[in-house]
């Protein structure tokens, strides 16, 4: 039996959201505190609509909230309360519901008066003789100034708000309930916020028997259009739809990896069928995010409420939830996506990684809220850039950047790991100051106002590797330099002073963004900008290894890249000689760091990779390491050579903007 408690006060009222903090709850309180049974906390009148949260605290053992009912009639003016089954308590709940109707009455009157008459105020004015408690008032106030229209005001009024950890429950769920789109972003880039603030996703709708989720991702991506999209677009899409959990071939790759993570011989994927041909779709739904007539197809299409579903089926795979946040990175690229991207209840979820103890997971999502938060953060983050400090909001003012450029087969973050040793991760996890990736713990820890970025492109040291064969032709340095230079330009960099840090191929890609951005005029201030250039184990005259690589062509497909890289290349000798001129000309500040040890490239060859004549750039200091081509960019600990000397170069580069 239900009885339907009536709240005349409120029957205008349309509430926009209406939650409670738990599930049914029960409280045992006397009879003489029969008024506090409705606790009215959180009505806020802004932008025109009354949003209402109860706490319903129950008496004796009598009354148990249902909250499922609550989520129900979130629309209307009322609650229901269902007694526990029980004789006795049979007997006593008319009279209780009867006694709470009267005091939610009275509860809801005095609450409306009071919340007008501070709401209604201006913020600055004292509200020292308001009758109500004191951290009542200030939740009312800093959710006003949340939508003041002064950007300062709001900025620090979303700061104040996610600093108090005091609140009760009610009214966290208050403010989760009131918040704007604009406040909800601000608060989930807030270090360590409190998840509180952030209301749970919707449920997702229910599917037809026999409906998977490989289903869902077939349709999405067959509804996309294929005409005038990029050939890797339409190659990827081919793939996903064509590839069955029946008839998914292993893939290898090629034999070596050349100055990146590790030269280790590529392995066959290992998943479940139906997760291969997920990886599959969602991989070609990452081509078809980054452009941008495709994001509101994608929208259209149910797309966001597909991937929450896919997100939360692959909790245990990484590499999955990694592509799908990466995805919804791309799509908050675009400002029309981000009302959907919020009301899908991407924001909790994103607000969660953010804390993620695994780097890749929470520079993903710090990507994905930068791009939401259009309030803080004019940058747009392009796929493929990330931020690794600031990745909250901070207070503290940026004043130059730094930027790490990986080598060929390297990534965004793992090229900058702390050095490999023998330990299990959980003795990683005990050992003092250890780190995934020493720029972002301790650069940032040492230089806090210095803004840290990471690029991640595609490299590949054999064609076999390729992962679209439309790609072939964009592998040469130049087409490189001018697809980084968009989004670089894109992500602000360029507007302060930048220090340049680069892994082996990576070094020569620096040098031709800098020769190409010396002759763009749209780009002068990138070069005007560039400060230093530290270059590890960089190959300005060639190596040896992509000699090695032609020799067994019979094994390895050299691709453009390796090409590029043979000693005593004419394209390598061109792009020495234009970039010392520049460097000498602009005064850059150079530090190169030269490995002496060889590298072990597979079971039986082991080879100095690049030579230290080869790393000699001609300017600036020479370091000889006594380390191999993979670990010279890994420093071993924090107060390690490598790093100390590192950290010196950049301040001395940055002198007078880092402290």
């Amino acid at each position: 039996m239900r009885w339907k408690m009536s709240v005349a006060a409120l029957r205008m009222i349309r509430c926009r959201r209406l939650s409670t903090t738990g599930p049914s709850m029960k409280k045992v309180l006397p009879w003489r505190d029969i008024p506090k049974i409705a606790k009215v906390t959180g009505a806020v009148v802004l932008g025109g609509c009354v949003f209402i949260t109860y706490e319903v605290v129950t008496l004796n053992r009598a009354v148990t909230i249902d909250t499922q009912a609550i989520l129900q009639e979130k629309q209307k003016s009322y609650i229901y309360l269902r007694p526990t089954p029980s004789k006795e308590q049979d007997k006593i709940s008319t009279g209780i519901t009867n006694k709470a109707r009267r005091e939610l009455h009275k509860a809801v009157r005095t609450f409306l008066e009071l919340s007008s008459r501070i709401l209604l105020r201006p913020l600055d004015e004292h509200l020292s003789r308001v009758d109500a408690d004191p951290h009542e008032v200030a939740l009312w106030v800093l959710l006003k100034r949340t939508r003041s229209n002064t950007r300062s005001v709001r900025l620090q009024a979303v700061q104040d708000l996610a600093g108090n950890h005091h609140w009760h429950d009610y009214q966290f769920q208050t403010a989760a309930q009131v918040v704007d789109q604009r406040t909800v972003v601000g608060l989930a880039r807030t270090h360590q916020v409190d998840r509180r603030f952030f209301l749970s996703p919707p449920l997702l709708p229910e599917v037809q028997d026999g409906f998977s989720v490989e289903d869902g991702l077939r349709q999405l991506l067959a509804s996309l259009p294929q005409s005038e999209v990029d050939a890797c677009v339409q190659y990827f899409t081919s793939l996903a739809l064509r590839e069955s959990s029946q008839s998914l071939a292993t893939q290898r790759g090629g034999l070596w990896c050349f100055g990146g993570n590790g030269l280790p011989y590529a392995q066959s994927l290992t998943s479940v069928p139906s997760e291969k041909v997920e990886s599959f779709c969602l991989q070609a739904l990452v081509q078809h995010s980054k452009v941008q007539s495709h994001c509101d197809h994608i929208v259209a299409n149910g797309g966001l409420q597909l991937l929450q579903r896919v997100y939360q089926l692959r909790k245990d795979s990484q590499k999955l939830q990694r592509n799908i946040v990466r995805i919804i990175g791309n799509l908050a690229l675009n400002d029309s996506a981000h009302q959907a991207i919020i009301q899908s209840g991407w924001v909790p979820v994103l607000a969660e990684l953010m804390q993620s103890t695994h780097i890749m997971q929470a520079s993903h999502a710090a990507r994905a809220l930068a791009n939401l938060d259009r309030d803080a953060v004019k940058e747009r983050y392009q796929d493929g850039v990330y931020v690794l400090h600031p990745q909250c909001r901070n207070s503290q003012p940026i004043k130059a950047d730094v930027l790490f450029v990986h080598g060929l087969l390297g990534a965004a973050f793992k090229t900058w790991r702390q050095k490999d040793c023998d330990v299990t991760e959980e003795e990683k996890a005990v050992i003092e100051d250890y780190t995934e990736c020493w720029p972002k713990s301790w650069l940032a820890e040492d230089c806090p106002n210095l803004r840290v970025l990471s690029v991640e492109y595609d490299s590949h040291l054999s064609d076999w590797r390729s992962k679209c064969p439309a790609e072939n032709q964009r592998k040469s340095l130049a087409y490189r330099s001018r697809e980084l230079l968009k989004k670089l330009k894109s992500a602000g960099v360029g507007e302060r002073p930048v220090v340049w840090v680069a892994h082996s191929m990576g070094g020569l890609l620096v040098k031709k963004m800098l020769l190409d951005a010396a002759n763009d005029p749209d780009l002068q201030d990138l070069m005007k900008n560039t400060k230093g250039i530290m270059f590890y184990s960089v190959p300005h005259h060639g190596t040896f290894m992509a000699e090695y690589s032609v020799n067994v062509r019979y094994l390895l497909f050299p691709s453009v890249e390796v090409k590029e890289l043979c000693r005593d290349s004419p394209a390598l000798r061109d792009l020495n000689e234009n970039f010392l001129d520049i460097a000498k000309n602009r005064d850059i500040k150079v530090l190169s760091f030269a490995e002496t040890r060889p590298t072990t490239i597979g079971p039986m060859i082991k080879i100095q990779v690049v030579p230290p004549q080869s790393a000699d750039l001609g300017i600036g200091d020479l370091i000889q390491v006594d380390m191999d081509h993979l670990n010279i960019c890994k420093p071993e600990k924090k107060d390690s050579f490598l790093y100390k000397r590192s950290l010196q170069f950049i301040q001395d580069a940055l002198q007078g903007y880092v402290s």
